[in-house]
């Protein structure tokens, strides 16, 4: 799943940062990068520096229905660089068909960054450092429950959870990956 996180303040004018977030629905896995506008360069760029770091690549991308994420540059970036991807999008207005990157978005962008603006190529920079780091603690060290099933017993809903690992060693767990990975 991915998205985009405006960090535009109260005002939309003008160009300002956003965070681009993908999340791997499997593993939990997340990588953000923070981008000064959404100008096909711009995502493209925030694109190239997250395939740098993730140790798997991308088959399927579900974005919401963005005009950042389905213009004609980018859906030809993706089919020329993402070979064997599959693209599908959000239906609009349905926020819960993202649920894991939205989740993500309220835990680790806005609870980090909060709500005020940002827009200059400093902040741009200064972003990036805090998400390199928070990349690190999270995808190795931050272990999550992933929920198993829900049964209903006596008229209420009871979640079954996993036992909570990281999403470093969920992606062990797979066994996608060689031995030098």
């Amino acid at each position: 799943e991915a998205d985009l996180v405006h960090h535009c303040g109260l005002t939309l004018d003008g160009e300002y940062i956003h965070t681009l977030q993908l999340v791997d629905v499997a593993t939990g896995w997340s990588e953000r990068v923070a981008i000064l506008g959404r100008s096909q360069a711009s995502m493209v760029a925030g694109f190239q520096r997250v395939q740098e770091r993730l140790p798997f690549a991308i088959t399927h991308l579900h974005p919401d229905n963005g005009s950042e994420f389905f213009n004609n540059h980018l859906v030809r970036y993706f089919g020329e660089t993402m070979t064997g991807l599959t693209l599908s999008r959000s239906r609009p207005f349905h926020k819960n068909d993202n649920r894991f990157v939205e989740q993500k978005n309220s835990t680790l962008v806005r609870a980090y960054v909060g709500y005020g603006r940002l827009d200059s190529a400093s902040q741009c920079v200064a972003l990036n450092a805090l998400y390199d780091q928070l990349w690190l603690y999270y995808n190795l060290f931050q272990p999550v429950l992933h929920l198993v099933g829900k049964d209903s017993v006596n008229g209420r809903m009871r979640r079954r959870w996993d036992r909570a690992q990281t999403p470093c060693e969920r992606l062990m767990a797979t066994g996608i990956l060689s031995p030098e990975q």
